[in-house]
């Protein structure tokens, strides 16, 4: 990675915006808290305006400014020699069409300051950063043991914001399962569609941070104290037991998948079961009928008395035959 020097701040007040650039057209929407010398920077959905206020300030790489632009980037964590560039994703809940997507969080982590540009809401982030602007203590607390910690406190509350939405999916992998049972198999065709579609886009955020973790874990020592390696620790076991809980939900709703199928066809067995019994039976007098509606002579042609003993046996035939597929429990 090229030599870059260290980036520069025009410092403003703690929580206060900072002013737009002379030339811009718009304001940038840009944030900021500032404590004993650490600022955080909180630039949320940034445009063309907030990354011409960062590239008048800040001397970062021109390829980082590009992946900040960029909407389609995989995590990473890029190595400088005065800051580190992290992008990670996040599950993001989206109401308007009803599914997850991934919420991306770039971030820029230098010895004094902490940059973070998501670019969807993201609860966490914003949770911490109002607590710190309106609670002076805790944002002392916070502040004080350097961008190490805050970097951790902001990933690990957004690793934690997972566990409830991991809670809700398996809470509807226990609504299909009842449902499955209780004769309802062919209306939760699309729940479980639903819900299988929704592991696969977690597991797909999911999966491709593990190894970026590790990388952070890796160069956490150059903005955090030797007292606090434990803490980088703790979000890699919180990664590592979403995956877990992902991988038993996919095997839950593969199980789901199979057995709510496996009901489906055990029902449509019984109609034709039924079905196939009611053909065996009409088969025989239906014969018996073909037989004596011919157009030839037959037996008791003419007679009312034959008529009636035909029917008296097509009656006892078929009862008959009906008594015997229920003693056998094919009825």
């Amino acid at each position: 990675m090229p030599n870059l020097p260290k980036p520069r701040l025009r410092r403003s007040r703690a929580g206060s915006p900072a002013p737009a650039p002379a030339a811009g057209p718009a304001e940038p929407r840009v944030e900021i808290l500032e404590h004993e010398g650490l600022r955080w920077i909180n630039i949320e959905r940034p445009g063309a305006a907030e990354r011409a206020w960062l590239e008048e300030r800040f001397d970062f790489h021109p390829l980082d400014y590009e992946d900040v632009a960029s909407r389609n980037q995989r995590p990473k964590v890029d190595e400088y020699d005065d800051y580190l560039f992290m992008v990670l994703h996040f599950p993001v809940f989206d109401k308007q069409v009803g599914r997850l997507n991934a919420g991306e969080l770039d971030m820029f982590v230098g010895p004094d300051f902490l940059i973070t540009m998501p670019n969807a809401s993201l609860q966490p982030v914003e949770y911490l950063f109002e607590r710190c602007r309106t609670n002076e203590a805790f944002r002392e607390g916070m502040f004080s043991k350097g961008a190490g910690y805050l970097l951790y406190k902001i990933v690990d509350d957004s690793f934690d914001y997972c566990f409830p939405m991991l809670a809700k999916m398996g809470n509807k992998l226990d609504r299909v399962e009842e449902d499955i049972f209780e004769g309802r198999s062919a209306e939760i065709v699309r729940e479980i569609s639903n819900v299988k579609q929704e592991v696969i886009n977690f597991r797909k955020i999911i999966r491709p941070q593990r190894s970026v973790l590790r990388d952070l874990e890796r160069t956490k020592q150059r903005y955090l104290a030797k007292d606090m390696d434990i803490y980088f620790d703790d979000i890699v076991d919180a990664s590592e037991r979403i995956w877990d809980v992902l991988e038993n939900y996919k095997e839950v709703v593969e199980a789901l998948e199979d057995t709510n199928e496996s009901v489906l066809s055990h029902r449509v067995n019984d109609v034709l079961r039924v079905l196939t019994a009611f053909s065996v039976v009409i088969l025989p007098l239906t014969l018996i009928a073909s037989l004596w509606g011919m157009n030839v002579g037959v037996p008791g042609e003419g007679e009312e008395a034959a008529f009636w003993l035909i029917l008296a046996g097509m009656l006892f035939l078929l009862v008959s035959m009906l008594s015997y597929f229920r003693r056998r429990g094919w009825l």
